[in-house]
């Protein structure tokens, strides 16, 4: 590919990417991503040392140990557009040299896992319980931007999908992405599985009415009723797909768990919603350093 101009590959003064604000060296292996900024001390207290701090805009970053496991907690802000800027600069930190501005030889895979909160599909997943995603599925648009070449089982999937809600694809054309398999299965106790739904905003694509109607009214209940093999849909938030396509495309290892602080279904919000939240950022870290 030979060298990326500065334009595309935006690198300061103090040889940091961008965005992130970050140098090679101040990114370790292991990326919890949260879309809270406020959430990243919630989940670094936890640490038993911190070696490094940073902040640009929305994107703060701490990076330190517990016990031998080095990790990186990361806030993003929300939604897909800004998962395309954070997954990307990881992905670049691991795998551009900054001197050269030229694609490493030897690849560096990155395990990223995102700690997030969402809203139940289903009835019989309460609030406050959690959620590790095996597929998520983008009704956002973003992946429509890359080329790639869609297994069998994805296209399967997505059209199974579009059939059973009666999407309107003058809205969005959807895709559909794994998540990772060795995060997935770490995950095993305490975390329910399934399809979680990636959405472009919080009121109109999340099917909320204030003062404007909806082009696809009812598709709530149809992602509640969606089924195709053992598959159904879990829970539906707003960064879930963007991460598992990236990640997959650049060969990371992509895992979204959430606290589940809302449930559409029964129309219930969490009593507590930083408790469970509180609570899942333990197990999550228990799993990932054991």
């Amino acid at each position: 590919m030979g060298r990326i101009a500065d334009s595309e590959l935006i690198i300061t003064k103090r040889g940091a990417i961008y965005h992130l604000d970050l140098r090679p060296e101040e990114l370790a292996d292991t990326v919890i991503v949260v879309g809270d900024p406020d959430r990243v001390k919630k989940v670094s207290k936890h640490f038993d040392r911190i070696e490094h701090q940073q902040q640009h805009r929305e994107f703060i970053t701490h990076t330190g140990y517990i016990g031998q496991k080095r990790l990186s907690v990361m806030s993003t802000g929300i939604g897909p557009d800004n998962i395309d800027i954070a997954i990307n600069e990881l992905d670049a930190l691991a795998n551009i040299d900054f001197e050269t501005r030229e694609i490493k030889s030897n690849f560096q895979k990155l395990n990223i896992i995102r700690f997030g909160t969402s809203g139940s599909l289903q009835a019989d997943i309460p609030v406050d319980s959690f959620v590790a995603s095996t597929h998520g599925l983008g009704l956002d648009n973003l992946m429509n931007y890359y080329a790639y070449e869609k297994s069998a089982s994805e296209n399967e999937l997505v059209d199974a999908f579009v059939e059973q809600t009666g999407l309107d694809l003058d809205i969005t054309i959807p895709y559909v992405f794994e998540g990772g398999p060795s995060l997935i299965n770490k995950f095993k106790e305490d975390f329910y599985k399934g399809i979680t739904v990636t959405c472009p905003g919080f009121y109109g694509p999340q099917g909320r009415i204030l003062r404007l109607g909806l082009k696809s009214p009812g598709l709530i209940n149809k992602l509640t009723d969606f089924r195709h093999d053992n598959h159904r849909i879990t829970n539906f938030e707003m960064e879930t797909s963007a991460i598992y396509g990236l990640g997959k495309l650049l060969g990371h290892e992509c895992l979204s768990v959430n606290a589940i602080v809302a449930n559409r279904v029964v129309q219930k919000f969490s009593e507590d919603s930083n408790a469970a939240v509180e609570k899942l950022i333990k197990k999550a870290l228990e799993v990932l350093t054991t």
